[in-house]
């Protein structure tokens, strides 16, 4: 009897226990589940990467399952890595409010988190594309938080239209003067602005030009690379995945140069090539601390059925003379920077 009862009360405590924590990762998949230190899905969507002090942060739009999850019920989340391989979970670094009067009340569309670290405040700066809740996509307005410590948590503290212009998808790139840039897709998406921000990084500094002019580009991505600034950016199709879009120039104010499509070859999983971009689309550029001419490109492969399940398509980017490019890989790993050019 007291076996049986000792039996049951193991049983019951079961799941109490920790979960084991995953094996660790030595490479990346892309398209495949990405699990956490926790053996979570990784829930950071349309992100960026922050490199601070030794560790990269990665902060993303946190998804719930269903459609429901197109719209933002809990926030920002923010994960650590030192490898980019392995995360962990360091929780929700901007939470939605509770009070119906926010601006990023729970149902309110937070896209695109991106952070940036102020030198001159020590301050981390968050901005995002926000839309208020009930308007869909009409606000068209910038989110700005900043936070003390790199995981959070952020102080919400406005949102505008930058420059006095919509602007939806965006992110931020902060050049080696310290300068840093808002990049967003403006005037219904038709034009992309690029906007120098104040010394705090709290403002558009009132600075700001128009490019690709009716190209109709979202999801920007920069980085820069012996003195030329290379970009990447998506068509406007909605959910759906279309061809990417390529440009270099010599100097953030352009002149700007399109060189077409950068992607090459076919992701087995889905079979989609470069006229769909993997089936993903880009949300940020990285740079790999500690190797030379190591950038990856990271993508989202949208779910919006089932928001949650969102995949990440990392891959690496090969420069080639002016351009360069970004072929499929179904597994790969950063000793990739390590080969000589054109292996």
């Amino acid at each position: 009897m007291k076996l049986l009862a000792f039996t049951i009360l193991t049983a019951s405590l079961a799941h109490l226990a920790p979960a084991a924590e995953p094996a660790k990762l030595s490479a990346f998949e892309p398209g495949a589940l990405w699990l956490d230190n926790n053996g979570k899905h990784i829930n950071a969507h349309g992100g960026g990467i922050l490199f601070h002090n030794g560790v990269y942060y990665w902060y993303g739009e946190h998804k719930i399952e269903g459609d429901a999850g197109n719209v933002a019920h809990v926030g920002v989340h923010c994960y650590e890595s030192r490898d980019l391989y392995n995360w962990k979970d360091a929780g929700i670094a901007l939470p939605v409010s509770q009070d119906p009067a926010s601006d990023i009340t729970d149902g309110s569309i937070i896209e695109r988190p991106k952070v940036i670290y102020n030198k001159l405040t020590k301050k981390f700066v968050m901005w995002f594309h926000l839309e208020l809740k009930g308007q869909g996509y009409n606000a068209a307005r910038s989110g700005v938080a900043v936070a003390e410590q790199a995981a959070g948590p952020f102080k919400y503290l406005k949102s505008f239209r930058p420059d006095d212009s919509m602007a939806r998808d965006q992110t931020l790139f902060v050049d080696d003067d310290g300068k840093a840039y808002q990049l967003y897709a403006s005037e219904g998406n038709a034009t992309l602005h690029i906007s120098l921000l104040t010394d705090d990084y709290l403002a558009p500094a009132g600075k700001v030009i128009r490019v690709f002019e009716k190209r109709e580009m979202e999801a920007p991505a920069i980085c820069k690379r012996d003195g030329r600034y290379y970009f990447i950016a998506s068509g406007c199709s909605g959910w759906d995945p279309n061809d990417a879009r390529a440009a270099v120039a010599p100097s953030i104010w352009g002149p700007w140069k399109e060189l077409g499509n950068p992607c090459v070859g076919t992701n087995p999983g889905n079979r989609m090539g470069p006229n769909r971009t993997f089936g993903g689309q880009s949300t940020y550029i990285l740079q790999v601390q500690g190797k030379k001419d190591a950038y990856i490109c990271m993508f989202d492969l949208w779910r919006p059925k089932n928001a949650i399940d969102g995949r990440y398509l990392w891959l690496p980017v090969k420069f080639t003379g002016e351009g360069f490019k970004i072929e499929w890989s179904n597994q790969w790993d950063l000793g990739v920077f390590d080969q000589p050019a054109g292996s």
